[in-house]
C-alpha cells in the first residue's frame, strides 16, 4: 500500500524549501511529502492521487497563490479526498485583526480550512511539528486508522454490531468496523482462529471478544465495572461533562469519589464531532476527546468509575445518601451529584422506529460511529440546536448530500451563530425549515422519508440512506423517587425554585443546584432551567462541589441532633 501524501502548496521559494525540509526531516519514512509552487501542479498531484486510489493525509497552502486565494484552493481538496486534512500558511505575526487574520475567520467559517500553521522559522521547528502531527492524528482518526482503534467484524452495519459500536461510542473510545466479508475483515477473522465468532471484537494488542456482552466489552476496553468499596464523600450519577466536571473538582478536593453511569463516559457530548467555541480549543475538540481528557484526569485524582450501571433508586439513611445500582450493593455517600443528562426524544413513527432498533439506517445521535457509512450517500439530520448543526458537519465530510430538517422557520432560531455560518458555506449541506418527518421506511434498510411542510401541508417522499434524529430532550429520571421534585416535562428542580415551597422539607434555605431531597444536587441537561451547552455543564459540576463544601460544613456545624435530619 502506497503511503498516504503530505502537499504544501506555496508560491515563496524560500518558504517551500524550509518547508519541504522540515517535512521530509520529520515524516518522510510513513508519508509521501509533496511541494509544488503553483496551483496546476497542486490540483495535478490532487487529481493523479485520487484517479489512483491513493491518499492524501493534509495539504498546506499558502494565503495567495498565482493570484488565487490558498482558502479556495483548500476548499477544494475534499472533493477529491474527503478526509484530507486543510492548512493555511501563515507568517508568524500576522494573524491578528489585519487581512489575514480576516482570511482566516472566513475561511474556517466556509469550511473551506481546518486551521492555520505559522511558516517554520529555524530547523527544528517543534511548533510547527505540532501544528502538522495534530492534523496527521486527526486524519487517522477520520480514517480509524489510529494504533489505538478497535475493529469490530460483523455481517452487517444493523443489530448487535451496531449495539456494539454504541458501546465503544459511549466509551469515548476510536473503533472501526468491518464487514466479515470484506479483505481486511477476513484477514482478521483468519488471524483470531477457530475462537472467533461474529460479531468480533479485535483490540489493539491483538485480545479479543466473539459476541461480547456490553459489560464484558467495556471491562475489556478499560473501563471499571465494579466500584471499590461501598462509602464514598461523594457519588455522582452520569458521566457526561458535567458529571466528569464534578468528578475532576471532588477528586482533587480530596473527597473519597465515585461515578456511576449506565454507559460509558462523555454523555450525548460524545456525539459531537466538533465543538469549536469550547474555551481553550481554538480549532476545537470533538465530545469524544474531551470527555477522554475529563476521564483521565479525574482518574488520575483518584475518582472511582462504575460503568455500565443503571442507578435504580436514591433514599436517605441517617446523614447518608444511598444510591442502587443494577448488578451490584448499594453504595453510600454523604452527597450525591445527579447529571444524568437527557436523551433525544423519539421520532414516534413506528417505521422507522422499527429501523432504529436494529441500527438499520436510522439513528439516534451516532453520527461519529456511522458517519463512514455514509460515504457517498443521501443522508437526513432532524433538529435545530448545536448537536444536529454539529452532526450535519461532520456527515457532510462523508455523505453525498445532507438534508438538516428543521421545525423552525430559520437555522438562527436555535442554533449558534458560527454554526448557521458553516452550515450555509457547505455545499452539499441542505437546510429545510418549517419541515416534519411524518414516514418512511424501507426493505430491511431506510430507503426513503416522508416529508411534511409545515406551513402548507404539503407531503413529499424523497429517497434518503440515512436518518440522524436530534429532537428535543427527555431527561433520565425516571429511576428518581418523588422525593426529588421535577417539572412538567421531567427535568429536576433546584435552588431558588424550591426554596419556600412545600416540597423542600427542612428550615434552612437549599443550597445552590440542590434538590428537594437534602444533599443531593443536580448539574447539567437534567436540571430545569439548564442552559444545554457544554461549557455550563461543566460549570455546574465545578460549582456543585463548591456547595457540597457547604453542605458538609453547615453539618459539621450544626448541634448533634439536627444532623441526622439534614
Amino acid at each position: 500500500m502506497s503511503r498516504p501524501t503530505i502537499l504544501a502548496i506555496d508560491a515563496d521559494e524560500g518558504s517551500l524549501q524550509d518547508i519541504e525540509g522540515e517535512l521530509l526531516e520529520r515524516y518522510r519514512a510513513s508519508y509521501r511529502v509533496v511541494c509544488v509552487g503553483t496551483v496546476a501542479e497542486a490540483e495535478a498531484e490532487l487529481g493523479r492521487g485520487a484517479d489512483a486510489g491513493e491518499e492524501v493525509a493534509l495539504v498546506l497552502a499558502g494565503s495567495s497563490l498565482d493570484g488565487t486565494p490558498g482558502r479556495e484552493i483548500l476548499g477544494r481538496v475534499r472533493k477529491l479526498h474527503q478526509q484530507a486534512q486543510r492548512a493555511l500558511l501563515i507568517d508568524y505575526g500576522s494573524w491578528g485583526t489585519g487581512p489575514t487574520g480576516r482570511e482566516i475567520f472566513e475561511a474556517m467559517a466556509q469550511r473551506q480550512i481546518d486551521y492555520y500553521v505559522i511558516r517554520p522559522t529555524r530547523s527544528p521547528d517543534e511548533l510547527f511539528h505540532q501544528a502538522i502531527s495534530s492534523f496527521l492524528l486527526e486524519w487517522q482518526h477520520a480514517r480509524r486508522l489510529s494504533s489505538h482503534t478497535v475493529h469490530i467484524i460483523g455481517e452487517s452495519w444493523a443489530g448487535r454490531a451496531h449495539e456494539l459500536r454504541e458501546v465503544l461510542g459511549r466509551c469515548a473510545l476510536p473503533h472501526n468496523f468491518l464487514l466479515a466479508d470484506s479483505d481486511e475483515g477476513r484477514q482478521l477473522v483468519e488471524e483470531v482462529g477457530d475462537d472467533a465468532c461474529l460479531p468480533l471484537v479485535v483490540f489493539p494488542n491483538g485480545e479479543h471478544l466473539s459476541d461480547p456482552s456490553n459489560a464484558e466489552l467495556t471491562l475489556a476496553a478499560g473501563g471499571p465495572v465494579d466500584p471499590m468499596g461501598r462509602d464514598f464523600d461523594l457519588i455522582i450519577v452520569g458521566a457526561g461533562p458535567a458529571g466528569l466536571s464534578a468528578a475532576v473538582y471532588g477528586a482533587s478536593e480530596g473527597f473519597r469519589t465515585l461515578v456511576v453511569d449506565q454507559g460509558g463516559i462523555g454523555g450525548q457530548a460524545t456525539l459531537s464531532s466538533l465543538i469549536r467555541n469550547y474555551l481553550g480549543f481554538p480549532r476545537g475538540v470533538s465530545g469524544r476527546q474531551l470527555a477522554e481528557r475529563a476521564y483521565e484526569q479525574a482518574w488520575v485524582f483518584g475518582a472511582q468509575f462504575a460503568f455500565v450501571q443503571h442507578a435504580t433508586g436514591l433514599r436517605a439513611e441517617g446523614d447518608r445518601i444511598l444510591v442502587g445500582l443494577s448488578d451490584f450493593d448499594d453504595v453510600a455517600a454523604r452527597a450525591v451529584v445527579l447529571a444524568t443528562g437527557a436523551a433525544y426524544r423519539r421520532l414516534e413513527v413506528d417505521e422507522l422506529e422499527a429501523l432504529a432498533a436494529r441500527g438499520a439506517g436510522v439513528f439516534y445521535g451516532s453520527t461519529a460511529t456511522e458517519a463512514p457509512a455514509m460515504l457517498g450517500r443521501d443522508v437526513f439530520v432532524v433538529g435545530g440546536a448545536n448537536s444536529a448543526g454539529q452532526a450535519a458537519l461532520h456527515l457532510a465530510e462523508y455523505a453525498r448530500r445532507v438534508t438538516l430538517v428543521i421545525r423552525k422557520d430559520s437555522l438562527a432560531a436555535g442554533m449558534s451563530h458560527y454554526l448557521v455560518q458553516q452550515v450555509e458555506a457547505s455545499p452539499n449541506i441542505e437546510a429545510r425549515t418549517e419541515t416534519e418527518i411524518v414516514g418512511g421506511g424501507g426493505d430491511g434498510r431506510l430507503e426513503d422519508l416522508r416529508l411534511r411542510d409545515r406551513a402548507s401541508g404539503e407531503e413529499e417522499s424523497v429517497p434518503a440512506d440515512g436518518l440522524f434524529l436530534m429532537i428535543g430532550a427527555r431527561p433520565h429520571t425516571d429511576w428518581l423517587p418523588a422525593e426529588v421534585e421535577r417539572d412538567v416535562a421531567g427535568f429536576i428542580r433546584t435552588g431558588r425554585d424550591i426554596a419556600g415551597t412545600p416540597a423542600w422539607p427542612l428550615d434552612r434555605t437549599p443550597f445552590g443546584l440542590e434538590t428537594t431531597m437534602p444533599g443531593v444536587f443536580a448539574v447539567g441537561d437534567v436540571r430545569a432551567g439548564s442552559m444545554s451547552r457544554v461549557a455550563s455543564a461543566v460549570g455546574e459540576g465545578s460549582i456543585a462541589v463548591r456547595f457540597v463544601h457547604e453542605l458538609f460544613e453547615s453539618r459539621r456545624r450544626a448541634p448533634a441532633e439536627t444532623r441526622a435530619s439534614s
